[in-house]
């Protein structure tokens, strides 16, 4: 397995982390982060959740700059990416940071785009993240990322950036979707 590869499944190890210190019933008061009072886990589980994220460039730029891009990693990666954010999602409904009917949307596009692509990759193509499905993931990962930390930076101004990123990136996840669907519409016209 090469490092690139070796990078995503740190993503996806990171997970678990991310989970226990979000969900776990550790009580380690609040802090003051940017003039915001957050609880201490919600911070942690921040930091876990931005390093997870920064793991996906990471990847990716030793993929591409040491010719080192596997039609594993094509897999794992956009699978790491919607663990990672799925379950970020999930945990933000549980502390009714985020809307339960964005994150369905969201949720239920990563389905339907991993259906659509081991539908394609029954027919022996790897669809490898396009443009539009890399803005998505960074809008998400911002979006959730100011969630997590309760707004705190753009708290000052009284501005709700977090659930304005919210709506960005659900925003994006349905127009990224839409694309992969219509780019790849003949693996439905040619399956039988």
């Amino acid at each position: 397995m090469n490092l690139p590869n070796k990078i995503t499944i740190s993503r996806i190890l990171l997970i678990p982390v991310f989970l226990i210190v979000m969900l776990a019933p550790f009580d380690w008061g609040n802090m003051s982060f940017i003039g915001a009072e957050l609880p201490v886990t919600h911070f942690i589980g921040a930091i876990i959740f931005i390093i997870a994220s920064t793991t996906d460039w990471i990847d990716g730029y030793y993929a591409r700059k040491y010719d080192l891009v596997t039609n594993l990693g094509k897999f794992l990666d956009p699978l790491a990416d919607k663990l990672l954010v799925s379950a970020a999602l999930i945990v933000l409904v549980d502390l009714e940071l985020a809307a339960s009917w964005i994150v369905i949307v969201i949720i239920s596009r990563e389905f339907a785009v991993t259906g659509l692509r081991l539908v394609l990759a029954g027919e022996g193509e790897v669809v490898a993240a396009n443009r539009l499905g890399k803005i998505k993931t960074w809008t998400q990962i911002i979006a959730i990322s100011a969630l997590l930390l309760h707004n705190a930076i753009f708290e000052l101004v009284s501005i709700p950036f977090d659930q304005l990123a919210l709506w960005v990136a659900m925003f994006f996840t349905i127009w990224s979707g839409w694309d992969y669907f219509a780019k790849n519409k003949r693996a439905f016209l040619n399956s039988k």
